[in-house]
């Protein structure tokens, strides 16, 4: 399996069980980026109208994310991410979750919409960097936005999508390789998300955790996505522990809306 597991990292302790989630608003209370759009940016009115947009299908989220975050880029980027860390909280029930699936083989993949640098301040500000390093994370990157500037620096950094998709960042492309795997190697698969940076990786998985009152819910209603709802990570792991157990199949989890 080595050539395998190379390709795909989640499977080098074998496990019979991957979570993948989103990160923000997932694994935090609130988005970060939604909050850097809101409070440096061009606001949230316009944000909630681009979100809209995405869910009837009028534009690609890369789209309206990178005005997002075209509208944010004034803020150097060490200053973005200092806001962030003073005003972002995880969700009560992650660090719980964490420790579980960290015992119990489960790896977890974090697949953001959102930029690695933040994920990963904010991941070692909630966990401590020795544990936040062990997460693996495919997301968006930052990079300079002209030769010699510094991205610390006013209007210095931009966005670099993960891939050339309508989305920035198809999740869906890092979850199918595991659901493709032949029987006998093929783990369940987990995903928990919230919003409209979703939308790619909904249909992927075995069992979808949407967050309640958010777009994915909608989403999912829409494309009759088979899903269940969460309030927090308290929510999840009960649920997981029960499917882990074989206590309960992931179809009967699959309980839509609450």
């Amino acid at each position: 399996m080595g050539s395998t597991t190379a390709a795909l990292p989640a499977l080098a302790t074998k496990p019979k069980f991957i979570f993948f989630t989103d990160f923000d608003g997932t694994i935090t209370q609130q988005d970060s980026n939604d909050y850097l759009t809101d409070n440096l940016g061009y606001g949230g009115e316009r944000r909630r109208q681009g979100n809209q947009d995405v869910l009837a299908e009028r534009r690609d989220f890369r789209d309206t994310f990178q005005e997002m975050m075209d509208s944010v880029q004034g803020t150097p980027f060490d200053q973005c991410i200092k806001v962030l860390l003073q005003h972002i909280t995880l969700d009560a029930g992650f660090l719980a979750f964490f420790h579980w699936a960290r015992e119990n083989n489960v790896p977890i993949v974090v697949l953001s919409g959102g930029m690695e640098p933040i994920i990963r301040a904010l991941l070692a500000h909630f966990l401590g960097k020795e544990e936040a390093d062990t997460l693996q994370i495919v997301s968006n990157n930052v990079a300079q936005r002209s030769p010699g500037k510094s991205i610390n620096e006013e209007g210095g950094w931009k966005i670099v999508f993960h891939d050339d998709s309508g989305f920035g960042h198809d999740k869906s492309i890092e979850i199918r390789p595991y659901a493709n795997l032949p029987e006998g190697e093929r783990p369940v698969l987990f995903y928990a998300g919230d919003g409209v940076s979703d939308l790619s990786a909904a249909k992927e998985t075995d069992l979808l955790f949407a967050k309640a009152g958010r777009d994915l819910v909608t989403y999912c209603e829409q494309q009759n996505v088979p899903f269940t709802t969460f309030e927090s990570f308290d929510d999840i792991l009960a649920t997981v522990k029960y499917i882990v157990a074989g206590k309960l199949s992931v179809k009967d989890a699959a309980t839509g809306r609450k």
